[in-house]
C-alpha cells in the first residue's frame, strides 16, 4: 500500500512537472542529474496551475494540504498561492448504508431507533466527513455530520508521506530550508487531526453560538450534546442561501452593501472582543437566512477548524491596525518589539524604515482599494528580514482576513474595509484603556478581594511579628528601635489604607 502510494506520488510529480519547479528555483546544481534522469519536458500550463492539478489527482488530504500552503503567503510566490487558493474540498459521498453502519456502531441500536426520520441522500461532503439531514424524535429537524469510515489512518499515512518528502526537499534543496517544509506540515497535521475529533468541532460550535447569543448578525446552530460522539456530531439544521449565489440574495431582498458590512463587524468582534474566531470562512461555510425573525443574517457553519487570540495578540493587531492608518510605522516597529515577535535588539529605526517601505506608496491610493489581509501580508513578509517567526494564530488571522475581504467585496466591490473596520478599532482600544477598562478589571477581582480582605489583619500581624531568618537576623540588630518603629507604622497605615480603598470599590462595584 505505502509503495503503491509512493509510485502514485512520483508519477504525478513527474507528469505534472514539479520536479521541474524544483530544479528551476535550485541555484547549486546539485540535483542536476534528476534532469538527465527525467529529462526536460514542455508545459502548457503555468507552474502554480501545475501544482494545484498535482495535488487534486493526489486526493482530497493533498488538497487540504494545498489549501492550508495556500494560506501561507509569506512563503510562497503570489501567483502559486493564488493558484492554491482555488483548490476545492469537494470528494464524492461515501455510501449511505456506510453512514447507517457508523451511526448504529456510535448508538448501539439501529438508526431509525435514534432518528424518526433519516435522509440516506448526503447534502454535502468533503475529505473527512459528510452531512445528512435528520429528524429527533421530539421533532427537531437537525443535520448529522457523520466522520468518514477509514480515514484515520489514509491521513496518518498521507502525512507520513507529506513529513519525508518535506525531510527530503529540506536536505537537497538549499532554499528548502528557507521555506521551513517540516514545520507547514507539523501544521498542517494539527489542524487536520483536530478535525477528525467531531466532539471538538461540536464544542467549538458551542462556544461561538454563546459569544453570539442574541446577535443581530450571526446564527450559529445549536449542539444536540445527546447524539454527539466522536465520530458524529448532530446540530440544528441551518435553513438559507450559500453567500455565494448573489442573484438568490437580491430576489429574496436581501441587502448586500449592510451584509457586507455585517461580515466585517462579525469578524472583527469574533477576533478583538471574543479572541476564538472561525478560521475557515469561505462562501461554502457561510449562508444567509432568508426567512423568519433571523432573516438577513450570516449563517456559520463547519466549526473545525478555530483560531484563538490571548491579549497581547489582540493589544498587537488593533495597535498595528490603526497605526497603518495613520502612518506611525514607528509604533507599528515598536508594538512587533514589544510583542516580543522580533528579537529585542533589532533597530527601531531601521525596522521602521522597511515598513515605510511596504507600506507607504499604498496610501497614494483610494482607501477602498487597499487589501486590509494584503497589508498584514507585506508586513509579515518584511518582519521576516527581522527574523520575525510568523505565529501560527497569525497565520490563521491572515487567512480568514483574506476571506472575509475577498467576500466582502463580492457582496460590495466599493466596501472600504478601512473605514468600516476602523470605528470598531478605536471603540475597542477605547475600552482597553481608562477608567472602564479599570473597572472591568476592578469587577473581575472583586470576587477574590472579597476572600483576601478578612484575612488583611492577620496577615498584616503575621508580616509584624514574624521572626526573621537567620540571615537577616544580623542585619535587623544593627537597625535602630527607632527605625523599626517608623517601619511598623508604615506598614500599618498602608494595610489600612489599603484595606480601606479595597472596601470602598468591592462596595461601589457589588452594592
Amino acid at each position: 500500500m505505502r509503495l503503491f502510494r509512493l509510485a502514485k506520488i512520483v508519477s504525478v510529480s513527474l507528469k505534472y512537472g514539479l520536479d521541474q519547479m524544483i530544479l528551476s528555483n535550485e541555484p547549486t546544481g546539485r540535483l542536476a542529474w534528476l534532469t538527465r534522469l527525467t529529462g526536460r519536458r514542455q508545459f502548457s500550463e503555468p507552474s502554480g496551475a501545475r501544482l494545484r492539478m498535482a495535488l487534486e489527482s493526489l486526493g482530497p488530504i493533498f488538497v487540504k494540504f494545498g489549501q492550508m500552503l495556500s494560506t501561507r503567503r509569506d512563503l510562497l510566490p503570489p501567483h502559486i498561492a493564488e493558484e492554491l487558493a482555488r483548490l476545492q474540498d469537494r470528494v464524492p459521498p461515501f455510501p449511505s448504508d456506510i453512514a447507517v453502519a457508523q451511526l448504529e456502531e456510535a448508538y448501539g441500536k439501529p438508526v431509525d431507533e435514534v432518528f424518526v426520520r433519516f435522509e440516506r441522500t448526503p447534502v454535502a461532503s468533503a475529505s473527512i466527513a459528510q452531512v445528512h439531514f435528520a429528524e429527533l424524535p421530539n421533532g427537531t429537524e437537525v443535520a448529522v455530520k457523520i466522520l468518514r469510515p477509514g480515514i484515520a489512518p489514509v491521513i496518518a499515512h498521507d502525512l507520513a508521506l507529506l513529513d519525508a518528502a518535506a525531510t527530503l526537499l529540506e536536505k537537497l534543496w538549499p532554499e528548502g530550508r528557507r521555506l521551513k517544509p517540516r514545520e507547514v506540515v507539523a501544521e498542517f497535521s494539527k489542524y487536520l487531526r483536530d478535525e477528525l475529533d467531531l466532539m471538538r468541532e461540536a464544542a467549538n460550535c458551542s462556544q461561538l453560538r454563546r459569544n453570539f447569543k442574541d446577535s443581530e448578525l450571526l446564527v450559529v446552530p445549536e449542539v444536540h450534546w445527546d447524539w454527539c460522539t466522536t465520530n458524529v456530531m448532530v446540530m440544528e439544521r441551518m435553513k438559507g442561501v450559500p453567500i455565494s449565489q448573489l442573484e438568490a440574495l437580491k430576489t429574496h431582498g436581501v441587502d448586500l452593501k449592510a451584509l457586507s458590512r455585517a461580515g466585517v463587524e462579525i469578524f472583527f468582534t469574533q477576533v478583538f472582543r471574543d479572541g476564538f474566531f472561525h478560521a475557515d470562512m469561505h462562501p461554502g461555510n457561510i449562508f444567509v437566512a432568508t426567512e423568519g425573525p433571523t432573516r438577513g443574517r450570516y449563517i456559520a457553519l463547519d466549526f473545525g477548524i478555530i483560531g484563538t487570540l490571548n491579549d497581547t495578540d489582540k493589544n498587537y493587531l488593533a495597535t498595528n491596525f490603526l497605526a497603518f492608518f495613520q502612518r506611525d510605522y514607528r509604533r507599528v516597529a515598536i508594538a512587533h518589539i514589544e510583542a516580543g515577535w522580533v528579537p529585542a535588539h533589532t533597530r527601531v529605526d531601521e525596522f521602521e524604515g522597511a515598513i515605510r517601505a511596504v507600506c507607504e506608496p499604498i496610501f497614494d491610493r483610494p482607501l477602498k482599494d487597499i487589501s486590509f489581509g494584503k497589508t498584514l501580508l507585506r508586513l509579515f513578509q518584511t518582519a521576516r528580514r527581522f527574523e520575525m517567526e510568523v505565529q501560527p494564530q497569525l497565520v490563521l488571522l491572515q487567512k480568514t482576513l483574506l476571506n472575509i475581504e475577498g467576500l466582502g467585496r463580492q457582496l460590495d466591490p466599493d466596501l472600504d474595509l478601512w473605514k468600516t473596520a476602523k470605528p470598531f478599532l478605536e471603540r475597542w482600544m477605547n475600552d482597553q484603556m481608562g477608567w472602564r477598562a479599570l473597572a472591568r478589571h476592578l469587577k473581575d477581582e472583586a470576587p477574590a478581594w472579597a476572600a483576601i480582605l478578612p484575612q488583611l489583619p492577620r496577615l498584616a500581624h503575621t508580616a509584624l511579628s514574624a521572626h526573621p531568618q537567620d540571615e537577616t537576623r544580623a542585619e535587623l540588630a544593627r537597625i535602630s528601635a527607632e527605625s523599626r518603629l517608623q517601619r511598623r507604622w508604615l506598614m500599618g497605615c498602608g494595610a489600612l489604607l489599603v484595606t480601606l480603598l479595597t472596601l470602598e470599590i468591592a462596595r461601589w462595584l457589588c452594592p
